[in-house]
């Protein structure tokens, strides 16, 4: 091994002003690569945060209308929406409307039906629609990509299909 070089003091002065000046030169060039990056990471954590909330809304839409068909074929729809609204609590604002329909061998649906013992009834089809509303910027930036991409509000719905039950 060879011995470490001893600096003087003037050349250790020297060398700790290189380091100040590279420094110096390089925060603008970090402040730059913010600048450009910042949107793009800011896109991308309003679309976690936004996404998210919808995916959670059609989740909870799912499972309203698959209780609300459930009811339906089991028993009468008059109380259905409560149901529904009782199956999805963080739907709340605005309130979920529910369809009620009874549908056929060929899933048509059968006029005139209010309930699974009406004629040529087989299936009862429930459908659960709520307006779902961005919260963060996503929309507006959204708009980067084209009209119509994130519309404001946007309506998401399910539907629960379920075999009538005969319990005669």
């Amino acid at each position: 091994m060879t011995p470490r070089r001893r600096l003087t003091r003037s050349q250790a002065a020297r060398a700790v002003r290189r380091r100040v000046r590279s420094c110096r030169r390089e925060t603008g060039a970090v402040a730059v690569e913010m600048a450009l990056v910042l949107p793009l990471l800011l896109f991308i954590l309003c679309g976690i945060i936004d996404l998210g909330r919808a995916f959670n809304t059609q989740i909870q839409l799912s499972q309203a209308a698959r209780e609300g068909a459930r009811l339906v074929a089991m028993q009468s729809p008059s109380d259905v929406v409560a149901r529904v609204q009782q199956a999805a609590p963080g739907l709340t604002n605005p309130v979920p409307t529910v369809r009620v329909d009874f549908l056929d061998a060929s899933n048509n649906p059968v006029v005139g039906a209010t309930d699974c013992a009406s004629a040529n009834v087989v299936n009862a089809r429930v459908t659960v629609t709520v307006s779902f509303s961005w919260i963060t910027g996503i929309s507006g930036l959204a708009r980067l990509f084209g009209p119509g991409t994130f519309p404001n509000p946007t309506q998401e719905n399910a539907i629960g299909v379920m075999q009538c039950s005969r319990l005669n």
